[in-house]
């Protein structure tokens, strides 16, 4: 019963997918880009409902599976216990390949070793890079969150600030913990830690208000999640505080608080390319037994963007790209 209602879940959340890569498809005159077996791949993310994020990722993936003639299918839970059923949904539905996250990987950690022994190639993506080969995985595509923090707390120090405030929006997320690691170890001022719940945006924003109000040495927010970064710079607003307001990640809301000056910097670690990558990969590891990496990460970041990157990156935010 548990498992013909993640297959009816499964083929719900996919339904989008499956419509954009034939929508592409059709923009082509009806013709996939190359003339190999129909395969169909995977891939089970950890995001909640309404996330821009996955939708670039998403998105990514799409351009990509319309390309090589792929039957892509897409769904999430931000529970990793149903995160980890979906994977074996897609198990036992015998995919060709699969794409997984690892954000709580002991939670993911049996659902993919049952992928591997059943012969199904996986790629990571996103988080879980330190766990991804010790569990069979083929690679790694994604930023490395502790190089990224450390960029992110040079950046604040740069900047003159003296006092960040973290703000993890997933608790037992460990790239989250990682972010939030590297930024006090690249800054030299203090780092304090901020836990609320994400999935409750007004929480999240009197959280931050109140924070900053009984703190006045706070000189900066760091968001590690492009939807909760204009959320911040309200709170920040509405504290009276100068404190600015940084982020992890990108959409098209952080683009236009980097060109009107309400958000300073972002960091973005290309979450189309990961989307996009990931399948190109496992469409050429089937056809050509290809691998990238070597066994390492492939990064796709962190690349710092501020205000006078801002006009070039809207084109790209607004079409759901960058």
């Amino acid at each position: 019963m548990l498992a013909a209602a993640l297959v009816l879940v499964l083929a719900a959340c996919s339904s989008t997918g499956g419509k954009r890569a034939e929508e592409e498809r059709e923009r082509a005159g009806g013709r996939p880009a190359v003339d190999t077996p129909r395969w169909t791949i995977a891939m089970v993310t950890h995001s909640g409902d309404g996330d821009t994020y996955w939708d670039i990722v998403q998105s990514g993936a799409e351009q990509a599976a319309a390309k090589d003639n792929v039957e892509f299918l897409y769904s999430h839970d931000e529970e990793a216990g149903r995160q980890a059923q979906l994977v074996q949904t897609a198990v036992d539905q015998g995919v060709d390949g699969l794409i997984v996250t690892l954000a709580k990987p002991e939670a993911m950690e049996a659902a993919v070793r049952r992928a591997v022994k059943a012969g199904i190639p996986v790629v990571t993506i996103n988080s879980g890079q330190d766990r991804s080969a010790g569990l069979g995985a083929l690679a790694h595509i994604g930023q490395d969150e502790t190089v990224a923090g450390e960029a992110v707390g040079r950046e604040l120090e740069a900047r003159g600030h003296s006092k960040a405030l973290c703000v993890l929006h997933e608790q037992g997320n460990v790239g989250h913990e990682e972010r939030c690691a590297g930024v006090r170890k690249g800054f030299g001022g203090e780092v304090e830690n901020l836990y609320v719940d994400g999935t409750n945006m007004p929480g999240v924003e009197s959280s931050i208000e109140a924070r900053i109000q009984s703190d006045p040495d706070v000189d900066a927010v760091v968001t590690l999640g492009a939807p909760f970064a204009p959320t911040a710079a309200k709170a920040v607003k509405q504290a009276g505080s100068d404190a600015e307001v940084d982020t992890f990640d990108l959409n098209a809301q952080v683009a236009r608080g980097l060109k009107d000056g309400s958000i300073g910097f972002a960091v973005d670690q290309q979450p189309y390319l990961q989307g996009y990558e990931a399948v190109d990969l496992l469409w050429l590891h089937l056809y050509n037994g290809n691998m990238l990496g070597g066994g390492q990460p492939v990064l796709t970041g962190p690349q710092l963007v501020t205000g006078d990157d801002a006009a070039d990156l809207e084109k790209y935010t607004d079409r759901g790209t960058r």
